[in-house]
């Protein structure tokens, strides 16, 4: 009796033991599986922050169906975290009233207002219609420096790290980037007083040229003067340089350019068309575009700038967010 009592007690501290062990295992097991799902959810988390391009949005706003008050509300409803906001989409509000600076004022305040109630930054404000920074007229080329003085200061109210702004310019290659060198060194000297980067777009005639911005970026050599390269803005001969118009005729290598842009780049445009059956860009590699970014150390926003006509403005700036996303999980 007493060796039956004594095998039942080890056999009894044996099961104990086996099932201390399987729950330690199985814990273990848990423990490797959770650990597990957040390593891939770190690794598919993307390198880059998301932003809205306002200009993805200016048929509606041209139109009338939405207000670009209310900018900083969609951008939130679309899952961004950053918008870049495009000064010509203000106009009508800056003309209201008899006093530009009060309206200017105005607006500022319901916008960094809208940005604060909403949750997104403010990250830069795409400039145009102030004049040509190349412009090989001095006097020209000056007032043009005044006139985009007004958003630069307008970019650090609104807590913008940088406005874009356009370096066009009629002549020869080499007095283009002269007057291009001049213009910028002017006006970032400004900025640079109020802690804000002047940047060039690649958007048409010399400035399609990566060679050519780079060199001028090189000259210029202020660390508060940079690039916003453009995935799709290379085409030389037409306006603002969509390698989607028909009209283009001299297309720069997209990528070569984007990859001798991205050393002085300090805000990023995924600029998206129409998109195929699976979701991607015919006239683009978006995962060839990330991994140039990516080996370049940038970490900034990209913005999602959609400009194609077979999805509606909403489709397809999820369109290209979605691709975005999805090609920065294959790298």
């Amino acid at each position: 009796m007493r060796n039956t009592n004594k095998m039942l007690r080890q056999y009894g501290f044996i099961l104990l033991l086996s099932i201390a062990l399987i729950s330690c295992g199985k814990k273990e097991k848990e423990a490797v599986k959770e650990q597990t799902v957040t390593e891939t959810a770190e690794v598919q988390k993307p390198f880059f922050k998301l932003s809205l391009a306002q200009w993805s949005l200016h048929k509606a706003i041209f139109a009338g169906e939405l207000s670009p008050i209310d900018f900083a509300q969609k951008a939130s409803e679309l899952g961004f975290d950053g918008i870049e906001y495009v000064s010509q989409l203000y106009t009508k509000e800056l003309e209201k009233g008899d006093d530009p600076q009060a309206a200017m004022d105005n607006l500022l305040k319901t916008l960094k207002e809208n940005s604060e109630t909403y949750n997104v930054a403010n990250v830069l404000i795409m400039v145009d219609g102030e004049g040509h920074l190349a412009t090989v007229n001095d006097e020209e080329r000056a007032q043009t420096v005044e006139n985009h003085k007004k958003w630069v200061d307008a970019a650090k109210y609104l807590g913008c790290h940088s406005i874009r702004v356009n370096a066009h310019g009629e002549g020869t290659y080499e007095e283009v980037a002269e007057a291009a060198v001049k213009g910028l060194t002017a006006l970032s000297t400004y900025a640079a007083t109020q802690g804000i980067n002047v940047l060039v777009e690649n958007h048409g005639g010399y400035t399609s040229n990566g060679q050519w911005l780079a060199e001028v970026m090189s000259k210029v050599n202020m660390p508060n003067c940079g690039t916003l390269p453009d995935f799709g803005n290379f085409c030389m001969t037409e306006g603002y340089g969509s390698i989607n118009s028909k009209e283009c005729e001299d297309p720069y290598d997209i990528y070569k350019g984007v990859e001798e842009l991205m050393p002085f780049a300090k805000a990023v445009s995924a600029k998206s068309y129409d998109f195929d059956a699976e979701g991607n860009q015919p006239k683009i590699d978006y995962a060839k575009m990330l991994q140039i970014v990516k080996d370049a150390g940038y970490e900034g926003f990209v913005g999602v700038e959609y400009e194609g006509g077979n999805l509606s403005e909403i489709d397809g700036i999820n369109a290209t967010k979605a691709l975005l996303l999805k090609s920065a999980e294959q790298l």
